[in-house]
């Protein structure tokens, strides 16, 4: 048996990877000192100072490197938490005058995100085209990283965040947890899902995120897994605008063609509500005529 296996108690958990954050601390500084010296409000400095420091820590990447992209995708990630729009501005904002002031960069972010009101219906991928994409990725831990987000919904900073403990072998579940480390909710561990970890976990022997980077114990940055994601999508050419986020709607919209309870999925994806979950009900194909009636299920 594995030792890996064994890994089941809870332990202090720190998702933000405050090795990122540190290279970032002159700019982030220089950052405050702007808002300062232009009299924004003490609310204000702290909320755009946070809310840089966690675009910064998700990204992994250099001031020099991040683009549009970067920014798109970690708005599409904060808007599956079901964040207010208001909040999504503020986001948007504080890193956009940060790159004006600090980096004399203008980040072009028009049509970003959308209130609830109108909130766009997602791309949502089929089961072939989710079977060719992982078919194309060769690589051992970057098709177990694909085959996690899909088979348990996982938003893209879960993947990157869990920690081998999180892995419950035994009872089959994923545990999901917060930024301050506290369980937030339990996914299904597929047995596909199982079966590569297994492998992955032979070969690359992690020793503290569950996904590492390059030199170990550094949790895997969200950026690379996006760029596994485009390669994927580019060797299978399917013309789709999906993201890594797509796998997470995909995996929704499947469960409740399947006949899955809509709670049940608003527990999967994390919904605080299940109005937000609702909005698979107008991508699901769902055939009436081979609904049972009750009295056949006897």
């Amino acid at each position: 048996m594995l030792t890996f296996v064994a890994y089941n108690t809870p332990l202090k958990h720190n998702i933000m990877n405050t090795n990122n954050l540190d290279s970032f601390s002159g700019t982030i500084i220089h950052f405050v000192d702007f808002l300062e010296k232009n009299r924004y409000s003490y609310s204000t400095i702290k909320a755009y100072k946070r809310a840089v420091q966690a675009f910064f820590v998700s990204t992994g990447a250099s001031p020099s490197s991040i683009n549009e992209g970067d920014l798109k995708a970690y708005i599409e990630e904060k808007q599956s938490e079901n964040i207010s729009a208001c909040f999504l501005r503020q986001i948007v904002s504080a890193i956009k005058l940060l790159f004006q002031e600090v980096f004399k960069r203008n980040l072009q972010t028009e049509d970003f995100y959308h209130s609830h009101r109108e909130y766009k219906i997602p791309e949502v991928l089929t089961r072939e085209e989710i079977n060719r994409i992982l078919g194309a990725t060769e690589n051992l831990k970057h098709r177990a990283i694909l085959t996690g987000l899909y088979s348990g919904g996982l938003r893209l900073s879960e993947i990157t965040s869990l920690k081998i403990p999180d892995i419950n072998f035994k009872k089959m579940v994923i545990t999901i947890r917060s930024e301050a480390g506290q369980k937030e909710r339990e996914v299904m561990l597929s047995m596909k899902f199982k079966d590569l970890l297994l492998q992955y976990l032979n070969m690359y022997m992690p020793q503290e995120w569950l996904f590492e980077g390059n030199l170990l114990s550094k949790q895997y940055s969200n950026r690379s897994v996006q760029q596994i994601f485009s390669n994927a999508m580019t060797k299978t050419g399917i013309q789709k605008k999906a993201s890594v986020q797509t796998l997470r709607h995909s995996f929704a919209t499947h469960l409740l063609e399947s006949g899955t309870d809509i709670h049940i999925i608003q527990n999967f994806l994390g919904h605080s509500s299940v109005k937000t979950t609702k909005m698979y009900q107008q991508i699901a194909k769902i055939d009436k005529y081979k609904i049972l009636s009750p009295i056949d299920m006897f």
